[in-house]
């Protein structure tokens, strides 16, 4: 994936849908810990798990200055079952 300059449509781009598939590919692989997680946000969640993908996808979201390939990597190191 190349170095791309965080923008607020990066999740339209080439980048953007390589990294929601690239995580996509990690919740479906069992070397990876990836359950879903707690959430606060009923609307969104009424079963208050935020699924992986979402949870990954809202962080880069909504902070801009992350590379996205820097937190892919820490994110495969972080959840790899050991």
């Amino acid at each position: 994936m190349p170095t791309y300059k965080k923008k607020s449509d990066f999740f339209e781009t080439e980048a953007g849908v390589e990294f929601k598939e690239i995580l996509r590919q990690m919740a479906q692989d069992k070397k990876y810990k990836t359950g879903p997680s707690y959430s606060a946000n009923v609307d969104l969640y009424p079963d208050h798990l935020i699924p992986f993908v979402n949870k990954h996808v809202d962080y880069v979201r909504s902070h801009p200055g992350t590379d996205p390939q820097h937190y892919l990597a820490n994110l495969r190191l972080m959840t790899r079952v050991k």
